[in-house]
């Protein structure tokens, strides 16, 4: 079976991840998105409440090769734990090449066996950030169309007490 494990902090998740996500599964027999528990960066929502909403965006889709989990450590060493031969990622500009390949560069080294595949962010989410969906958010504006609607209430609720 090939398995694909596609990590990110997901704080929260958006339409676009979920669009890597649903086009990976199609790619591959099983998908793993991997909830990283403790990213170097200032996170807005738990772990619990990422994965939860994670797991809430997925259920929604017709896709049943999709599993959600939450990991710790090495991206690589977390892959081949669980059987993972490719790590996918979404690709929505040129600096994002330039991370993925260092972070590829280094996997491959670590991991000589697991295999980077990155996927261009489909046209509509390339400008959808996570980080930038939160200060919209923040400053009351709206966000129609990039977020699952379960993730904009709880990030409406989180950044403004409101649903």
């Amino acid at each position: 079976m090939t398995v694909a494990f596609y990590p990110g902090a997901f704080d929260p998740i958006t339409n676009g991840h979920l669009d890597i996500a649903t086009r990976a599964a199609r790619l591959f027999e099983k998908v793993c998105v991997g909830v990283y528990d403790t990213p170097a960066k200032d996170l807005l929502f738990s772990t619990e409440e990422r994965l939860e909403l994670v797991r809430q965006v997925v259920a929604g889709t017709s896709n049943k090769n999709i599993d959600v989990v939450t990991y710790t450590g090495l991206t690589v060493d977390f892959a081949k734990k669980i059987g993972a031969q490719t790590i996918v990622r979404g690709l929505r500009v040129a600096t994002d090449f330039e991370r993925e390949f260092d972070m590829a560069m280094m996997n491959k080294k670590i991991a000589p066996d697991c295999e980077l595949v990155c996927l261009m962010a489909s046209q509509q989410y390339q400008f959808v950030s996570s980080s930038r969906l939160k200060e919209v958010v923040a400053l009351g504006g709206p966000i129609n169309d990039l977020l699952p609607e379960v993730v904009e209430i709880a990030l409406r609720k989180k950044l403004t007490g409101k649903d």
